[in-house]
């Protein structure tokens, strides 16, 4: 399992550090220290594969050599204390091979750091650890002056910054995912902090070279140390809590195998002895569940609170769904028809269709539709229903750019679903009974951020509407939770393709919607749209040009390049803009430190901006044509006509344009659209790609990466689709396991508790005709209570759930069920009788489960004389019944409509049961007077009780009115 790790240093005197001592040591070389007078002989180091040193442009040659350049950064520094060096240090994946780890070191070292004027030290060790297992790492050394034809000139304080860091963290994170999608190796790393992930784990680097041999010690020796240190607090946390390690794999899954779980314990392990132990804790832990098999024949497991979280999901559905009052009356509906019309928008029959059923009565509703079938504008007319009927819409997306296509092209005020969750956190903007809200893109949306949105709506009593495909791009984090809504509760599906002009092209957008990628793509291929090129470079050329060509014979389309990395996207924007200038399209350059770098940015440039700003009203991947640019200040038109201007030291999160990744361009609509396939594609990325465009689509591809357009279809035909845990059937339920444990837990408390059995019963004086015997003996009485508080910690853990609102789970309904046979085991019909009397009195369950179990016992055998004795039924049916009438009418009094009903509840099954038990029924005809009814002879008791009921309720009502 790819792991992620980048940490950054300043190498000091002040620490008593040379640059040319760590030089040599990194690159396992010979160096003379100029400044000390003295060499560095590291050459019997081993583990050092690659090592180059790479100069910016304007660089002086001798710089190549090592030993020449440390030694010049050394006499450039005068002070005692001189900052001399950056270090970067970052794993490589192990599953590349060396080849593939140093051309994603060397690749990211040029793109991050060399092409920022920086001369950077790129060593590539490949090291193998105790367990035999290859830990590949880099480490690059950086200058922090300016260098020029001259030598070093000042500082440059612009690298020192603390977000810069961050930023090379997450551009690893980046570089590294797209090689890994690139190969087809399904592995990703996560450049978050554990803490932003919500994993409750220290913070760890990765063991460096040769860590694991005796004896070694020098430079790295201390890091090596803090290293297991942290590893072996990581264990132990582990140890204590086997969930925090759960926690954290089913972050970005719901279900891992159990290679997965091996390389994460190894990881956070130190030595094989704490990983068997932390191995054998997560194993055991009662959150592990086993699921199966998966179609590859790979045992896959997840997590209880995986479990826990998608039936809480369903829950929120149900809920939903089961809701029925946000109806929109038929003149509203017909009145948004009309109104639509007359701006020309005639909705198809799909789309009628869609629309009816969203603004029906129910609290959730799933549309499905394909790409480019007018879901937004479906929506749009929606809207308008919605609002005449006085509800508030609101719209989400877990995207900027998709909350901004959903607002255009409905009208519906939209926002991300982040921000959405931040504002309810804070207690703003909650929602209510009379709110719509309509997630768009519903299938990018990972499980446990579906259920708080949807377990937040259904709390509220407000209307959900999930919109999105299936198999468009997939949720980022865990899960498929949109797959599994519309699975169970069904929804409408809008198939009827309207973005594409040509029939063709629709019935292609089609097959890419319905797995037959093979289909559109010959589609297109024989109409000349896609396009081989001897290699990806020509490939990439070919397209520029071709796109050139477009853009000047159509200049009021709109277009997109896409492919799937930023790479590639950084190389076409260089590229398109390259066309641009040579046609003199645009304006004079001026140098922006952007986000992601030094940037030249012109009038007439195509602009996108990366990050959400409410206050300028732009979101990540939102489009715009610069107007006036200078090295302050910038105003750009977007692509929607809105003018945004600011200030570029307030706001440098901007970058060319013209290309774009395909994950930035779901909900995007344009005239025309050019793609470069490359191996990390799938179909979902491919059905997203093939389908932005209305008029024209050209797809590209070079042979170094598909020989030929069979092996383009089979790659950009894979299925990648995320799972759930509640996609398999467990083979061997916790629940089962944890029982083993649960028992000989109930064992060992019993034998510590004190024998109280024999006082327990005195003072009972059971009629032997009617109740079934009792334990005589002392060994029968302990049994009796330790299966007593056995139930009553079963029934506890189950009513702690349903306090909080979570669905109960399927091992505690198992711990209640066979605590029960137990029970009755001792004695007949223990459990009915133990259950009435916990629903009566809640707190002995707790008591008893704490081993306080005397209460429980006397109240279960009161209600055992209840169960045998009509006449004591008869007057707890009375009692009751009076205290529940008056707690009623005084709530009634009060206004508490919700109360009385549910107290109007509670009477009305209490007058039910008397169906059920004759006895007490004819015992009560002589008590009517007490239970406030008139009832003639041979009239059915309990059905004038529950008229009585119906009758003071309907005039509660009239009053109320």
């Amino acid at each position: 399992m790819a792991i992620f790790h980048l940490s950054v240093k300043v190498i000091s005197r002040s620490s008593g550090r040379s640059a040319v001592a760590a030089a040599a040591y990194r690159g396992a070389e010979r160096l003379h220290d100029e400044r000390l007078d003295r060499d560095h002989d590291f050459t019997n180091k081993d583990g050092v594969i690659h090592s180059e040193v790479l100069l910016p442009e304007g660089a002086p040659e001798e710089f190549a050599d090592r030993e020449k350049l440390w030694n010049a950064v050394e006499a450039a520094e005068k002070r005692k204390d001189a900052q001399l060096a950056r270090e970067v240090e970052f794993a490589i994946p192990r599953e590349l091979t060396k080849e593939q780890g140093i051309e994603l070191a060397r690749e990211f070292a040029e793109a991050e750091f060399v092409d920022k004027g920086m001369i950077a030290d790129l060593n590539v060790h490949w090291d193998i650890g105790a367990d035999g297992q290859p830990k590949p790492h880099a480490h690059v050394m950086l200058t922090m002056r300016e260098v020029g034809e001259d030598g070093f000139g000042a500082k440059v304080r612009e690298w020192n910054k603390a977000e810069l860091v961050e930023q090379w963290r997450e551009r690893w994170a980046d570089h590294v995912n797209q090689r890994l999608a690139e190969l087809d190796i399904d592995a990703r790393i996560d450049h978050r902090s554990l803490e932003a992930q919500g994993i409750a784990l220290e913070p760890q680097d990765k063991i460096g070279p040769a860590a694991s041999r005796m004896g070694v010690r020098g430079l790295e020796a201390e890091r090596i140390e803090e290293h297991r240190a942290v590893a072996q607090r990581n264990g132990m946390r582990i140890i204590a809590n086997p969930a925090v390690a759960l926690d954290a794999i089913t972050h970005s899954q719901a279900t891992f195998t159990n290679r997965d779980l091996a390389m994460f314990v190894h990881r956070h392990s130190d030595g094989k002895e704490q990983f068997d132990l932390v191995m054998n804790a997560v194993r055991g832990s009662s959150d592990l569940i086993a699921l199966g098999k998966d179609g590859h024949g790979e045992g896959r497991f997840t997590s209880r609170q995986m479990i826990e979280t998608e039936q809480r999901l369903g829950r929120a559905s149900e809920l939903l769904a089961e809701r029925e009052q946000h109806q929109v009356e038929d003149r509203g509906r017909e009145g948004a028809l009309a109104r639509a019309a007359e701006r020309g928008l005639v909705l198809s029959g799909e789309q009628r269709a869609a629309f009816e059923y969203v603004t029906d009565e129910r609290g959730l509703n799933v549309v499905v539709g394909y790409a480019g079938t007018g879901k937004s504008a479906m929506l749009g007319v929606a809207r308008e229903a919605w609002e005449s009927a006085g509800y508030t819409v609101r719209g989400a997306a877990l995207s900027g750019i998709a909350a901004e296509g959903l607002e255009h092209g409905s009208g519906i005020a939209s926002r991300t679903i982040a921000s959405l969750e931040h504002q309810w956190g804070q207690g703003r903007e909650m929602l209510t009974s009379r709110d719509v809200l309509v997630i768009d893109e519903a299938g990018m949306v990972g499980t446990r951020q579906m259920e708080r949105v949807l377990s937040h709506a259904a709390d509220a009593g407000a209307k959900v509407v999930l919109v999105g495909d299936p198999q468009q791009l997939q949720a980022i984090e865990a899960g498929a939770a949109f797959r599994a809504i519309h699975e169970r509760h069904g929804g409408v599906e809008i198939c009827e393709v309207r973005r594409q002009h040509e029939g063709w092209q629709q019935d292609a957008t089609r097959h890419l919607a319905t797995g037959r990628t093979g289909l559109a793509i010959q589609a297109y291929g024989e109409r000349g749209m896609v396009h081989a090129a001897d290699t990806r470079e020509a490939a990439r050329g070919e397209l520029i040009e071709r796109w050139d060509r477009d853009r000047q014979a159509s200049s009021g389309d709109t277009r997109i390049i896409l492919t799937h990395t930023n790479d590639e996207v950084r190389e076409l924007n260089d590229a398109a803009r390259g066309k641009l200038r040579a046609s003199g399209n645009l304006g004079n350059d001026v140098s922006i430190r952007a986000e992601r770098g030094e940037r030249q940015f012109a009038s007439g440039d195509r602009i996108m901006f990366l990050r959400n700003e409410r206050g300028m009203g732009v979101k990540n991947g939102t489009l715009g044509t610069v107007e006036q640019v200078t090295p302050q200040r910038m105003a750009v038109r977007t692509d929607d006509g809105r003018s945004v201007a600011f200030d570029t030291k307030d706001y440098a999160h901007i970058d060319h344009g013209y290309a774009a990744t395909i994950h930035k361009a779901q909900g995007m609509t344009v005239d025309r659209a050019h793609v470069l396939a490359t191996p990390g594609m799938d179909s979902h990325g491919a059905y997203v790609a093939m389908s932005r465009h209305r008029d024209g689509l050209a797809l590209y591809y070079g042979r170094d990466d598909f020989a030929d357009q069979s092996k383009l279809v089979r790659t950009l035909s894979r299925e990648r689709g995320k799972d759930m845990a509640s996609d398999y059937k467990p083979e061997q339920q916790f629940a089962e396991r944890r029982g083993i444990t649960f028992r000989e837990r109930i064992v060992e408390i019993a034998r510590q508790l004190p024998e109280r059995a024999k006082s327990i019963f005195a003072g009972f004086r059971p009629q032997a005709q009617k109740l079934e015997a009792l334990p005589t003996d002392q060994a029968d009485l302990s049994d009796q209570r330790r299966a007593v508080e056995r139930y009553a910690r079963a029934a506890a853990d189950i009513g702690q759930m349903r306090e909080q609102g979570l669905p109960v789970l399927p091992h505690q309904r198992d711990a209640l069920e066979k605590a029960g046979k137990a029970l009755d085991a001792i004695r007949p019909h223990s459990t009915a009788d133990l259950a009435s009397a916990l629903q009566r009195q809640p707190s002995l369950a707790r008591e008893a489960a704490d081993g306080r179990s005397q209460g429980a016992i006397r109240a279960m055998q009161l209600e055992a004389e209840m169960r045998v004795d009509p006449a004591q039924r008869a007057d707890r049916f009375v009692s009751d019944w009076q205290r529940l009438g008056q707690a009623r009418q005084a709530m009634q009094r009060d206004g508490d409509s919700k109360g009385a009903q549910r107290l109007t509840g509670r009477m009305t099954e209490m007058a039910k049961g008397l169906e059920r038990d004759a006895q007490v029924e004819s015992l009560l005809r002589s008590r009517t007077r007490e239970l406030g009814i008139k009832t003639e002879l041979g009239r059915d008791l309990a059905r004038d009780l529950a008229a009585s009921i119906s009758m003071e309720r309907s005039r509660s009502i009239g009053m109320g009115l």
